[in-house]
């Protein structure tokens, strides 16, 4: 999995649930509920919207790895290696 694919999916994830965000203003390293006013349903979205994007699973105990654009590129380059994708959330 390229990791242009992975951040064209993050971005199109954050828009899903909040369009009004302009990923060309997103700090890579701030918390994404934060900076981009999410509520805990918008982030299970977020994180839905990921895993139907890319097939990957990614347990309730892993969220907090997505908290930021960079920490969830990084989570998502490490898990598409094919291990651990095809699960549901």
């Amino acid at each position: 999995m390229s990791e242009d694919k992975n951040k064209a999916a993050i971005i199109d994830a954050l828009l899903s649930v909040a369009p009004e965000v302009d990923p060309s203003t997103l700090d890579p390293n701030r918390d994404l509920r934060e900076q981009c006013d999410l509520d805990s349903m918008d982030f299970l979205n977020f994180v839905i919207a990921l895993h139907q994007a890319l097939d990957v699973n990614i347990p309730e105990a892993d969220y907090p790895e997505l908290a930021t654009f960079e920490r969830a590129l990084r989570y998502l380059n490490r898990h598409l290696d094919g291990s651990q994708s095809g699960l549901a959330p």
